[in-house]
């Protein structure tokens, strides 16, 4: 198996489907019909790898779920859902989630989304390492400045770890895009500038470490 998924939504057919497709590509998925049955399974069991979630259920919504999972854990989310314009990806951006698929979606886009958020959190999650006083701990996503530990959303540290390794380089929102959140990424280039403010908020004064360069992108240490 490729990895153990949680997937939440109302309508049974969506379930139904998305099982089917998640399955053939040799993952493990345990469906639930709303956000708070999806809080409770994971508040009960530790092997769970990513969650995809939809926006409109009773109960508990997405966003609402989102909210509650991403303040006790930092498991990949995928929102799902009909609300495909570039507002609710933002919002769901800012709620925690990492990634955003709009319905209708193919077989092949989920796969290669659920497979492509994956392998980048389990490639962050094999060393630490540090950067001038910043300790990082890819195996639980944390900074460590001054021993205090800080910890982010899978995406926001591998936008970390994309500008710490390419320090003193420029780097556009496409750029970033590309080794973020992958070539077959299709939503709004302003996820960069989301993240990148949530970034810096949680690193405090040393989130002047990554400076924008206008009409450019952004960059690491190095240009003032």
């Amino acid at each position: 198996m490729l990895g153990k998924i949680l997937y939440a939504d109302d309508e049974a057919n969506y379930r139904r489907l998305i099982k089917m497709f998640l399955e053939r590509a040799d993952y493990e998925v345990i469906t639930v019909s709303d956000g708070k049955e999806a809080i409770d399974i994971l508040n009960n069991k530790n092997d769970i790898d990513l969650v995809i979630l939809d926006v409109m259920m009773p109960k508990f919504n997405g966003w609402q779920a989102c909210h509650v999972i991403r303040e006790k854990s930092n498991i990949p989310i995928i929102m799902l859902t009909a609300l495909g314009d570039a507002t609710n990806e933002v919002y769901g951006i800012e709620k925690g989630a990492d990634d955003y698929i709009a319905k209708p979606f193919s077989q092949e886009v989920l796969i290669a989304r659920v497979g492509g958020l994956l392998r980048r959190v389990r490639k962050n999650k094999q060393e630490q390492f540090n950067d001038e006083g910043m300790a990082f701990e890819e195996s639980t996503n944390s900074v460590y400045i001054d021993n205090n530990k800080i910890t982010l959303r899978p995406k926001e540290y591998e936008l970390l770890m994309c500008l710490v390794l390419n320090k003193s380089i420029v780097l556009s929102r496409e750029q970033i895009l590309d080794n973020v959140w992958g070539y077959d990424y299709f939503g709004d280039p302003r996820t960069v500038d989301t993240h990148i403010k949530s970034l810096r908020s949680k690193l405090g004064d040393e989130g002047k470490r990554i400076k924008t360069l206008r009409n450019k992108g952004y960059c690491y240490r190095g240009v003032e």
